[in-house]
């Protein structure tokens, strides 16, 4: 627990690379908050955990992407409806925590209210070398 609220507060504290204030895909906004190296490795490659901030408008979504690390998320307000390979959607509400396995499909990112805007917390694991916290999935044809 110790590691994780000390790896969130370095994250917030130091904004490094990753396409800081990104606009996400149709009403989704993505800012990075920061990002820091760490001495643990995932899958045996250098780590480094990032944290960024999404906020989605009501009723809007992001379009289907993977992460190269595992993902923790934490609802700061509103309603987020999270789709995950083959499972059933689920909606977490403000103040609720989700998690989604390395490369997973994040089919489904979506803010379900007509009304209220949708704000979280994602906290990344990944590969020091990864180009994207998010990699788009490839349009079938």
């Amino acid at each position: 627990m110790r590691l994780l609220l000390w790896l969130l507060a370095v994250g917030i504290f130091t904004a490094v690379g990753y396409a800081a204030g990104n606009s996400g895909h149709h009403g989704e906004q993505v800012q990075l908050l920061g990002a820091q190296d760490i001495q643990e490795k995932l899958d045996g490659s250098e780590a480094r955990v990032s944290v960024v901030e999404v906020t989605l408008a009501p009723g809007e979504h992001g379009t289907p992407h993977r992460h190269p690390g595992p993902v923790f998320g934490y609802v700061l307000e509103g309603d987020y409806e999270l789709g995950v390979d083959d499972q059933p959607t689920k909606v977490f509400h403000t103040g609720e925590t989700f998690y989604e396995p390395t490369g997973c499909l994040h089919r489904v990112s979506k803010n379900p209210s007509k009304e209220k805007r949708t704000r979280l917390i994602a906290v990344v694991v990944h590969p020091r070398e990864a180009k994207e916290l998010a990699v788009p999935e490839a349009k079938k044809h």
